[in-house]
């Protein structure tokens, strides 16, 4: 990666519009696409054309707040609680949130979501640990803002019967169900018998009519497999429409080995292209190809990572913040002086050594809150 020194000015206007333009239109695409794939359920067509429409009318939204100097991402990634009924291997919340279990008040989600909308937000990815043990809490949000889509990425263990009935009233919901591959893939890093019970969590959403995925954190050891025909096919019959492939990235301590190569990451985008013209499906790389937008889009440029302390943070493995959603408005906290100054250097953010610019640069990320904090004493 480039060398990274003094902070550098916010991008000029120009290559901001086109890299924000761009990212629009991929967005718009992607809701496109699932459209056509849902075109046989009329009442997930009128979910998902409610939901596009509101993109359009968000994108429009946050260009209106970028000419008053507020910089709103599209998505907003939201760890709604640190706590899991699993203990994978290589988890980033545990490895990058140690510590007593915390969630944000559920009255303040509330009204985080509700800033986040009238804000132009179009997305709001759900995650924790795991997500799903505030149940109740997702079906009521999504319930209150239809025309926001929720992925919400969770295990999938706890869905029985009355959650998949709940999410079958509430259509923006997508439950993006967590795979490693085949069985003996899962199992390894989940535990045993993980993998069979995910297969009958999934014929029960199939069977209530919802829209769901696989979300696969895609490491040297199991991307030739994830990415195979075989294991689309059988993840298709199951009855998931969109996979989300996750770069791995080696927060806990020993775990670099399982870094993707320069090779098996162009190879795996490769394999993205190649899906998703074969497949009806969506197919979806995470961190994907920044280069086509300038560089990094965290901190505010494409997304944004509330933790579950309520930190305002750059990105899910980036847990450095200067700002807590406990204490201020989402609108202030988008102004934090630390997002800012990682914005400034975007362009230098391009290297993904294990998928995350900014975990590869964690010690220059929490120069510049030390550096912040100093300033204020």
């Amino acid at each position: 990666m480039k060398q990274i020194s003094d902070p550098l000015p916010e991008e000029s206007p120009g290559p901001a519009r086109h890299y924000r333009a761009l990212l629009d239109a991929s967005i718009a695409d992607v809701l496109k696409a699932a459209l056509r794939i849902i075109a046989s359920d009329p009442a997930l067509v009128f979910t998902g054309t409610r939901i596009l429409a509101w993109q359009k009318k968000a994108a429009a939204l946050r260009r209106a707040q970028e000419k008053e100097g507020l910089l709103v991402p599209p998505a907003l990634f939201v760890s709604v609680t640190s706590q899991c009924n699993l203990a994978c291997h290589g988890c980033y919340q545990r490895g990058t949130h140690a510590g007593p279990a915390q969630k944000l008040d559920p009255g303040r989600l509330s009204s985080l979501v509700r800033e986040a909308s009238e804000l132009g937000v179009s997305i709001i990815v759900l995650a924790g640990g795991e997500p799903l043990l505030r149940r109740a809490e997702i079906a009521g949000l999504a319930l209150s803002y239809l025309r926001i889509l929720f992925p919400v990425f969770s295990n999938g263990l706890l869905i029985d019967d009355a959650a998949a009935a709940e999410f079958a009233k509430t259509k923006n919901i997508i439950p993006m169900i967590s795979f490693e591959g085949f069985q003996s893939e899962t199992d390894a890093r989940r535990g045993p018998g993980v993998y069979d019970r995910l297969l009958c969590v999934c014929a029960r959403l199939r069977q209530n009519g919802i829209f769901f995925g696989c979300s696969v954190t895609v490491t040297c050891t199991n991307a030739d497999i994830v990415t195979t025909d075989r294991f689309i096919r059988e993840m298709l019959a199951a009855g998931a429409r969109v996979f989300v492939f996750v770069e791995y990235v080696p927060i806990e301590p020993g775990t670099e080995a399982l870094v993707l190569d320069d090779g098996r990451r162009t190879a795996l985008y490769g394999s993205i292209d190649r899906l998703s013209k074969k497949y009806p499906a969506l197919f979806i790389g995470f961190p994907g190809n920044e280069d086509a937008y300038g560089g990094c889009l965290a901190a505010g440029r494409g997304f944004i990572h509330v933790s579950a302390s309520g930190d305002l943070e750059a990105c899910p493995a980036a847990p450095f913040s200067d700002t807590n959603l406990a204490r201020v408005s989402l609108r202030e906290a988008l102004s934090s002086p630390l997002l800012s100054k990682i914005r400034s250097h975007h362009h230098l953010l391009t290297e993904t050594n294990g998928g995350c610019a900014l975990w590869t640069n964690r010690a220059w990320v929490e120069g510049l809150v030390d550096k912040g904090r100093k300033c204020d004493e």
